[in-house]
């Protein structure tokens, strides 16, 4: 993503930064990171087969319960097994909570992936883990991230799929571990690679942002006016080396087309969207954050990240989950429904998943001052995976009686990644620099879940 300060403005967006250093920060690191290996990256991953499809992840931040989800055990002793009863979905021998009743009447647009696991308790590793697929040290530290994220380095490959579109946000906001952007983050790719961040309350009834609009005194002829954009780059000219000079075009008409096309602005106008449909999504930030999730897609967004915070449940986590569930369930049921019917399915893969699951048992509650929850736990964990070519009504691997460990097809977060890269046609051997310079394979030791597919 590109702005441009015109005539001196100095004005801030919420992330502190002002308009001129954002350009300044983006063009240097870009630099740095040699413009040239980007676009070869973008045409070796169109000679692999990159797709005109996008990814939304709707991310259950703190570590949903997937014995209270999507891997139920009714068999196992009465201290291990979900609070809820399960129930049958559409599909024969695929039963979740019974607080899902939508989703159940839909499972067989869904895949249920019960197999995952990285085996860490902690917050921070667990979440740098699912979103960058390493560990890096950051257990117990409410440190920035240490890799990029999976949204950052997909996007900073393919960029949006239509002109005037941010490739890669985060609704209402990108936050893990009580840090922004956290974990979503590009981190040493540089800020330019951080997800947009429109912030707000999506469930209000006239939701929009004006982030996008013109800066102050800039008019849409000065912006078409390649000399004044040219003089406005200038300095940055003469810091690059003559390669990312001769490809400057490109992000000069990334920046038109971002401030003067409208899309950007349009996508974000809840109030145009039918009532009706805003109900059926719930009335609520959840619900309203994935609605708005579809729309970004729709108007050709590539990575959409929606922040379901509030499942850290070592207390009371049944009280909790009686307001959580049904909020999701409306949610996941809906988007499904909404993204079939305006025939985006096939081309935008829905995620479900959280940083890791929760015991099977019951804690004591804080030795009894507060009713029983579930702690951490990083050995089992369950994520529901639609669109992009999946295939729905299919269990992927499975866990043992007690849902405490994978028994069938253990997978890890590189083979989620992995999965990501082959919906979006990615290269899989993609490699970006570090800190220093040198080459980091993008996936580490991960494959496509050929299983989806």
């Amino acid at each position: 993503m590109f702005r441009i300060d015109a005539e001196g403005q100095s004005g801030r967006y919420c992330d502190g930064l002002s308009r001129r250093s954002f350009v300044q920060v983006g063009m240097a690191g870009l630099a740095s990171l040699s413009l040239p290996q980007l676009l070869r990256a973008r045409n070796q991953s169109s000679a692999a087969g990159r797709k005109e499809t996008s990814t939304i992840l709707l991310w259950l931040d703190g570590g949903p319960s997937h014995i209270d989800t999507y891997d139920m055990k009714p068999e196992a002793p009465e201290n291990c097994r979900g609070i809820w009863k399960p129930i049958k979905t559409n599909v024969p021998g695929i039963e979740i909570t019974e607080m899902f009743p939508r989703q159940a009447g839909l499972a067989d647009k869904f895949a249920l992936i019960r197999s995952l696991h990285h085996g860490e308790g902690d917050h921070y590793t667990g979440t740098h883990l699912m979103l960058t697929g390493r560990t890096a040290g950051v257990s117990g530290q409410a440190i920035p991230g240490k890799f990029p994220s999976i949204g950052s380095v997909t996007t900073k490959v393919t960029g949006p799929r239509q002109a005037g579109m941010p490739p890669y946000i985060s609704v209402p906001m990108a936050m893990t571990t009580g840090q922004r952007p956290g974990y979503f983050g590009g981190n040493f790719l540089g800020p330019q690679y951080d997800p947009f961040q429109p912030g707000g309350d999506p469930n209000q009834d006239d939701y929009s942002i004006k982030k996008f609009n013109l800066p102050a005194k800039m008019t849409i002829d000065q912006l078409e006016d390649r000399q004044h954009l040219l003089g406005t780059l200038d300095q940055f000219r003469r810091e690059t080396e003559s390669s990312v000079v001769d490809t400057m075009d490109q992000f000069q008409r990334e920046a038109y087309d971002l401030v003067a096309s409208g899309r950007a602005a349009t996508a974000f106008q809840m109030g145009q969207e039918n009532p009706k449909l805003r109900e059926r999504y719930g009335r609520n930030g959840w619900g309203q954050s994935t609605l708005l999730a579809r729309r970004l897609v729709e108007a050709g967004a590539t990575f959409v990240t929606v922040q379901l915070g509030g499942w850290d449940n070592h207390y009371d986590l049944e009280a909790a989950y009686k307001r959580y569930l049904p909020q999701v369930d409306s949610a996941v049921a809906s988007l499904l429904e909404d993204l079939e019917d305006r025939g985006l399915l096939d081309t935008t893969l829905v995620l479900v998943l959280g940083e890791f699951g929760r015991t099977p048992w019951m804690n004591n509650g804080n030795n009894g001052k507060a009713k029983p929850g579930r702690d951490h736990w990083g050995r089992a964990m369950t994520c529901l995976a639609a669109g992009g070519g999946v295939q729905g009504g299919r269990v992927i691997g499975a866990t043992d009686a007690r849902a405490e460990r994978p028994t069938e097809l253990p997978l890890t977060p590189a083979d989620l990644h992995a999965t990501i890269f082959h919906v979006l046609g990615v290269d899989p051997k993609l490699r970006y620099p570090d800190r220093n310079g040198r080459p980091v394979d993008a996936i580490h030791d991960g494959n496509p879940i050929g299983q989806l597919f």
